[in-house]
């Protein structure tokens, strides 16, 4: 209990951060038509922040199933890394639930927090640390998909751009440290705007614009600045 304690300690700033994203994420979900409960489950089994974001944006626009699993899959391959990261850290002889349950609560937050932990990390110590950050992303998207119906209508398109901001805490301090970032993030941007309103090269929906430029920029990223070489 003394470790499942402490990661729910470190957690409680996380889970803080989360509701505000949540509650525009409930309020984006049924504004675009979907159901408050609707909402909350995509919440309680995907906690993928950005991915969630644009999948389901994805499914509200009518896009196929192949784009939304393409585009969430590349968004959310890093988790992939992160968990492989993880595991170099975990307790030797951890059951393969133990493991699946601590991938499932992966995100950039609860990842940089256990990153940092010196001993090994134990299950209820991943588990302390997941717990609130989850509950949190829930309970945001459900004040968000209930608020939709008694917020004023300025006020619920205002909130749109809580996603932006959030994407631009995530970019800006990156790019600022790192010229690869910069550049890699400049070169999504450019390929994206080209196939939005490029004339000709413009009539794939928003989905494949996303997949095509997030694949392209980070191939470029490899090939320009290969490991080890980055600043």
């Amino acid at each position: 209990m003394s470790s499942f304690n402490k990661g729910l300690k470190l957690g409680i700033p996380i889970a803080m951060g989360y509701i505000p994203v949540s509650f525009t994420f409930g309020l984006m979900a049924v504004q675009g038509g979907l159901s408050p409960w609707i909402a909350v489950l995509i919440s309680l089994t995907n906690l993928t922040s950005a991915g969630q974001f644009a999948g389901t944006s994805l499914i509200i626009s009518g896009g196929t199933l192949p784009e939304i699993t393409l585009t969430t899959f590349v968004i959310n391959i890093r988790y992939m890394l992160m968990s492989l990261s993880l595991s170099q850290k975990i307790v030797p002889n951890m059951p393969l639930a133990e493991k699946a349950v601590m991938s499932f609560g992966i995100t950039d937050e609860t990842f940089s927090v256990a990153s940092l932990e010196k001993e090994d990390i134990t299950f209820s110590y991943m588990l302390g640390i997941i717990t609130l950050p989850y509950f949190g992303w829930a309970f945001g998207t459900l004040l968000g998909a209930s608020a939709s119906s008694l917020l004023p209508q300025d006020l619920k398109d205002s909130m749109g751009i809580a996603l932006y901001a959030m994407l631009i805490a995530l970019v800006v301090p990156a790019s600022k440290k790192s010229k690869a970032a910069l550049t890699v993030a400049v070169v999504a941007i450019a390929i994206n705007s080209m196939l939005t309103w490029v004339p000709y090269i413009n009539s794939l929906s928003s989905g494949w614009d996303i997949i095509i430029s997030t694949v392209v920029a980070c191939i470029f990223g490899a090939a320009v600045f290969p490991a080890g070489e980055v600043d």
